[in-house]
C-alpha cells in the first residue's frame, strides 16, 4: 500500500551494469506525487537504462528503488506494473501485427472494472481522435507519431501513477511532437507521476517542472527546468546555446 507521505519514486545510490560495465553509477533521484520531472543527457549516459532499472526490465546491482515508500529492487517487472508503473519504451514497442485497438486493450489486460475500461477508451479517443480513426488499423502501419500516441495511450490504460517515458519525440515532426507533450503534460496534471527521459532538452526542460542532468551514468545537475535553462553548462551542452 501506499505510504501517504512519501514520494512517488525515490532512487538511492542506484546502481546498474551489463556484465562488467557499469551503465548507472550510484545515482540518487526523487519525484514526488503528481510531479513531471525530465532526465537528460547525451547518447550513452544513462538515461534509458535508469527507466528499464525502474521498470524491473533490468536489474539494479545496488542500492535502492523505493516506490510509494517501499524498496521494490526485487518486484518482477509485471509486478510492477500491477502496482502502477508504466513503461513507454524507446522506440514504441507497440504490437506491430495487432490492431490500434488490439494494442489498446493489452494496456487494460491487468484490469477487471471493464466499465470503466470502456469509459477510459472514450475519453482517450476524445483526446486523441486520431487514433480512433484508425482503431481497425493495423498498428505497424501507422506514422510514427500515430504510433507513439498508441503506446502513450495503452501504458494509460493500465492506470498508472508513475509513467515512465523514453524519448517520446525521436523521429517525429514539430507538430506531433507538440501534441504529444500536450497530451503529456495533462496526463501529469491528473496526479500521475511522469519521468520524461527526452533528447530535445530545451522541450523537455520547458514543460518539465524538475530535471536532472545525467553524464556517463552519474546525475551531474538537477534544479527546476527555468533554472536548468539558464544554466550555462547546459545552455553549452545541451541547447546549443554560447552562455
Amino acid at each position: 500500500m501506499p505510504h501517504d507521505n512519501a514520494p512517488t519514486l525515490a532512487l538511492r545510490d542506484m546502481k546498474v551494469a551489463y556484465g562488467h560495465i557499469v551503465a548507472v553509477k550510484g545515482i540518487d533521484l526523487t519525484l514526488d506525487r503528481g510531479e513531471l520531472v525530465c532526465l537528460i543527457g547525451a547518447n550513452g549516459a544513462g538515461k534509458t537504462t535508469t527507466l528499464s532499472a525502474i521498470a524491473g526490465t533490468l536489474r539494479a546491482q545496488s542500492g535502492d528503488i523505493v516506490y510509494e515508500g517501499e524498496r521494490i529492487n526485487t518486484v518482477p517487472a509485471h509486478h510492477r506494473v500491477r502496482h502502477g508503473i508504466a513503461l513507454v519504451p524507446e522506440g514504441r514497442g507497440i504490437f506491430t501485427r495487432l490492431t490500434v485497438e488490439e494494442n489498446l486493450r493489452m494496456g487494460a489486460y491487468i484490469r477487471r472494472d471493464r466499465q470503466t475500461v470502456e469509459e477510459e477508451l472514450e475519453r482517450i479517443y476524445e483526446r486523441l481522435p486520431r487514433i480512433k480513426e484508425r482503431l481497425s488499423q493495423v498498428a505497424g502501419t501507422l506514422s510514427g507519431g500515430e504510433q507513439q500516441m498508441v503506446a502513450i495511450a495503452r501504458a494509460l490504460l493500465s492506470r498508472p501513477r508513475l509513467l515512465l517515458l523514453d524519448e517520446p519525440s525521436m523521429g517525429l515532426a514539430p507538430l506531433v511532437v507538440e501534441k504529444i507533450f500536450e497530451v503529456v503534460q495533462g496526463v501529469a496534471a491528473t496526479g500521475v507521476t511522469v519521468l520524461l527521459v527526452e533528447q530535445n532538452a530545451h522541450l523537455a526542460l520547458s514543460f518539465a517542472q524538475r530535471g536532472y542532468v545525467m553524464e556517463s551514468g552519474r546525475i551531474t545537475l538537477t534544479g527546476t527546468g527555468e533554472e536548468l535553462l539558464r544554466d550555462p553548462q547546459v545552455k553549452r551542452a545541451y541547447l546549443g546555446e554560447v552562455a
